[in-house]
This record gives C-alpha cells, sequence and structure tokens, in this order.
C-alpha cells in the first residue's frame, strides 16, 4: 500500500507564497504616488491590455502579474462599486471598501485553492487635499498595507521604492512627479545594472484629478503624453459642459409626424357609403 503524500500547512503556505512572488516577479513594474494635483498611476507597459483602470469617480485601480486574474477582480470592484453605489450613495462608495473586499477575495483564494492569483494590486482614492489621499496594496494572499504617499509593484519594487522615498514631493507637480515615476522603473531592468530610458510608447499613465468635479479619473497618452515627458505643462481636455467644448450640433431637419403610407381617413365616408 503506497503511503499518502503529507506536507504541513506551514510548508503548503510556503509554496504558495514562493509560487505567487515568482509569477508577480517575471512581469513588468508599476509606480503609484501622489502630487499636488491628484494622485499618479504608471505602469510600464508594452502592450493594448490596461494595468491601470477607474472603479469609480474617485477611485482607481492599478495591478501588476497575471493579466487575466487581476482583470477579474477589476471587473469584480466595478460592479460591486456600481451596486453600492445605486443602493446606497455614491458617496458610500470608498477605497477602503473596495480593498477590504479585495483582501477577502484574494485571502480566500489563497488559502483555499492549490492555485494563488499571482497579482498585486493598488485601490488609489483621491482626496480634497493631498493629506486625504488613500493607498491601499493589497498582496497575492490578502494582505492589505495602507501606504504612505507612494508605492511600487512588481518584481524589483524595493530598488523602485528606494527611488521615489529619496524625491517624492507631495507638493510636486504633475510633470516633475512624472519625472520622478519613470525615472523608478527606469532604474532597474538595464543591461549590468543600467538605468533604462522610458518612452511614451512604453508607458501607461493616468491620473486620480484632484480638481476634476464627478469623474477623477484621467488617461494621458499621445502628445499629452510626450509633452509631459518633456517637461510641458498639463493641459487636460476640456469635460462635458466645460467652456472651449465643441458647440452642440445643429438641430435635424424637421420630419414628418405623419406616415406617407398611411393616410388620416377619420371622418370621411367609405367607399361603401358612396354607392347609397
Amino acid at each position: 500500500m503506497a503511503m499518502q503524500f503529507y506536507a504541513s500547512p506551514e510548508q503548503v503556505q510556503r509554496d504558495r507564497s514562493e509560487y505567487a512572488r515568482k509569477g508577480i516577479a517575471r512581469g513588468r513594474s508599476a509606480v503609484v504616488l501622489t502630487y499636488e494635483g491628484g494622485i499618479l498611476l504608471v505602469a510600464e507597459n508594452l502592450t493594448s491590455l490596461r494595468k491601470i483602470s477607474e472603479l469609480y469617480d474617485k477611485i482607481g485601480f492599478a495591478a501588476v502579474g497575471r493579466y487575466n486574474e487581476f482583470e477579474s477582480l477589476r471587473r469584480a470592484g466595478v460592479r460591486m462599486a456600481d451596486l453600492n453605489g445605486l443602493a446606497y450613495d455614491r458617496r458610500d462608495v470608498t477605497g477602503r471598501a473596495l480593498a477590504n473586499a479585495y483582501t477577502q477575495t484574494l485571502g480566500a483564494i489563497f488559502s483555499e485553492t492549490q492555485k494563488p492569483y499571482e497579482v498585486e494590486i493598488c485601490v488609489a482614492q483621491v482626496g480634497a487635499t493631498p493629506e486625504a489621499d488613500e493607498l491601499y496594496r493589497i498582496t497575492y494572499d490578502g494582505s492589505v498595507m495602507d501606504e504612505p504617499g507612494f508605492m511600487a509593484m512588481g518584481g524589483s519594487a524595493e530598488a523602485i521604492s528606494t527611488v521615489l522615498k529619496e524625491r517624492h514631493d507631495v507638493a510636486a507637480d504633475l510633470p516633475t512627479a512624472l519625472a520622478l515615476a519613470v525615472k523608478g522603473l527606469g532604474s532597474v531592468g538595464g543591461e549590468n545594472g543600467a538605468a533604462r530610458e522610458l518612452g511614451a510608447s512604453q508607458l501607461e499613465v493616468a491620473v486620480l484629478d484632484r480638481q476634476r468635479k464627478g469623474r477623477a479619473f484621467r488617461r494621458i497618452a499621445g502628445a499629452a503624453l510626450e509633452s509631459l515627458l518633456g517637461g510641458g505643462k498639463d493641459e487636460p481636455e476640456p469635460e462635458v459642459g466645460e467652456a472651449g467644448d465643441t458647440a452642440p450640433p445643429a438641430p435635424g431637419e424637421d420630419k414628418p409626424t405623419v406616415s406617407a403610407a398611411s393616410v388620416d381617413l377619420e371622418g370621411k365616408p367609405d367607399d361603401d357609403d358612396k354607392k347609397d
């Protein structure tokens, strides 16, 4: 009779943790940090798949690791936020509540399934002031940490965090904050430890803009991103209803209210009546 294989719970947990960390380390890193105008989210991304997204009005989402796994988490977070905002009030949807939900989900997956999720995510909520901004890091095992103004995720998170810690300033403007994030991402991964130069085509960038009413999430790409990388000013596109929007389309031509295929014969004699 064959002996049943036994592994202690501690060994099982260590194996799962090592498996998840190795999977996350194979991906590219992402950076989230606060600045004067809100929260900046930057990810090194060479594909069209999104690592950075919007969860709700003032709440953003960033992730590294296996795409199909963190995408399912993102979709679940959007559904939860929409349902809570509809059932109660939009102000009742908070980044802390979403972070708690992600913590419970990832913790249950890590402890109850054979394969843990190979993901690390950030839930960011912009406040009225820099002091009110919130950054939550949720790891593959359901652990959650409230980060103090900046964070890096991915395989080289420690080295990137060292660069951010030295120069992070909550009073910095957007071009300065973006330059710091790009410097941190480019500080690892080069040949023989050399720094890399990252261009606009290699980056996915978005902000949670403190000044925007309603939905604060805004993507930065194309010419706007290249301008910021060159030290230019941030010039966001005007929101719907703001001055500067294009004029509304001219009203269309009047259309008939009665179909040409049907004639109103009410009150007119029928053919049978004419025969009488």
